[in-house]
């Protein structure tokens, strides 16, 4: 794919931050942001076990959404040490999305500090994210549009990420916040999917402690390189048609599409699928 690599820094003061990357709305990684945190040297798979082990987790797997499934419905649970013993002995498809293990177990919210980065961020607890070696996160972006730092911890994470400026190659797939399921994005096939040809992205891959800036209503796709986990951290959009597009999709898409999946089912799933590629290729020109 047109993937540019992500720049990368050590560190930068709050005001370059704000100047050179969060108004031209462009990614950063920052190196080392998380090395003066107490997460830094404790924020392990097995620290987390010891803290977390008896917490019974929610698990989510790559299956394709359906109309059955409800808003962040998991697909299994278990212990976190059940879990945690899962990753470290076999690659595997389940993750941990948005849970929030901090407010479970309290003694975690000492572990980091909210940076002083510029940014006015969301001071509610912040949620984790766990997978398993190749696990993948499907192609999307946020609902509320918000600037998120996102902190990964134990191994090695893949981010694949696209601005909003290149939705239209993405086959979004109507009334909603995803691509379709069913592209490879290590490995896309373009005779299938002829419009991302043209997609100019970003790639980086995340090791212990770094933080990843991803500006409002950035796509992306995650792959879990090893077990490991992630924090993220969110701020307001910035701009107005960000905060409109966000206020639109809580209190009007969603509600909207939730509706549509329980009157039509899965013939509504099927349509909305369709409709990504007859949609991107009618507004590229392009020949289905």
């Amino acid at each position: 794919m047109n993937l540019r690599e992500i720049p990368r820094l050590k560190t930068i003061s709050k005001d370059d931050f704000i100047k050179q990357y969060v108004k031209p709305q462009k990614p950063v990684v920052i190196e080392q942001l998380t090395q003066d945190w107490p997460a830094y040297k404790k924020w392990h798979l097995n620290y987390i076990n010891e803290v977390a082990g008896d917490k019974i987790v929610p698990l989510y797997d790559d299956r394709p959404v359906t109309h059955e499934d409800g808003f962040n419905e998991p697909h299994a649970k278990m212990k976190m040490s059940e879990y945690i013993n899962l990753l470290e002995s076999k690659p595997t498809n389940y993750r941990i999305f948005l849970y929030n293990l901090m407010k479970e177990v309290p003694s975690l919210q000492t572990d980091f500090k909210w940076p002083a980065i510029g940014l006015k961020l969301f001071k509610q607890l912040p949620m984790l994210f766990f997978g398993g070696e190749n696990s993948k996160v499907f192609m999307h972006f946020d609902i509320d549009y918000s600037n998120i730092l996102h902190f990964h911890f134990h191994g090695k994470k893949q981010c694949i990420i696209f601005p909003p400026s290149q939705s239209k190659y993405m086959y979004k797939v109507p009334h909603s916040l995803i691509s379709r399921e069913d592209i490879d994005f290590d490995n896309p096939d373009y005779k299938k999917w002829p419009a991302l040809k043209n997609a100019e992205g970003y790639i980086t891959h995340l090791n212990h402690g770094e933080m990843l800036y991803m500006p409002e209503g950035y796509w992306h796709y995650m792959k879990y390189e090893t077990p490991g986990f992630s924090m993220s951290l969110r701020s307001y959009p910035r701009k107005v048609t960000s905060l409109f597009k966000a206020t639109y999709n809580v209190f009007v898409m969603r509600n909207y599409d939730n509706l549509m999946r329980k009157w039509k089912g899965q013939a509504w799933i099927d349509k909305k699928n369709e409709r990504a590629i007859i949609d991107t290729h009618k507004e590229l020109g392009i020949e289905s």
